[in-house]
């Protein structure tokens, strides 16, 4: 039987060909399995989400996105839903910019742009 995280292998390898090289596969296999990272697997898609711990805050990340867009956006509740019971005070998204446009609908909104320069 394949495992979940090996099921979602395609979405998440995909979503990471835009997170700038910072995990591949057998990193968020791990932290799967460790409990860092959280594996939300669907029909059609997944997310990866942590819990980040702020001085001032507890938020949770979701950290990759793949699969069909509506699978995705209909996970929405569920997520918030898991953050808020685990003590989460809001809920991020990193992504391309096309994100703002189909989040907004469901209350996201815009905080800061991120940007990188290699070194």
């Amino acid at each position: 039987m394949v495992s979940e995280p090996e099921r979602c292998r395609p979405w998440i390898e995909g979503a990471l060909a835009y997170s700038g090289g910072t995990h591949d596969f057998d990193d968020i296999a791990a932290g799967i399995e460790t409990g860092r990272f959280q594996l939300w697997p669907a029909p059609d898609g997944c997310l990866v989400t942590e819990i980040i711990n702020y001085p001032k805050k507890r938020v949770l990340n979701v950290f990759l996105a793949g699969g069909k867009m509506a699978q995705i956006i209909d996970m929405n509740d569920a997520v918030c839903a898991w953050g808020k019971a685990h003590g989460c005070d809001t809920i991020t998204i990193n992504g391309r910019p096309g994100w703002a446009k189909v989040a907004a609908p469901f209350g996201w909104k815009p905080i800061f742009t991120a940007l990188e320069k290699d070194l």
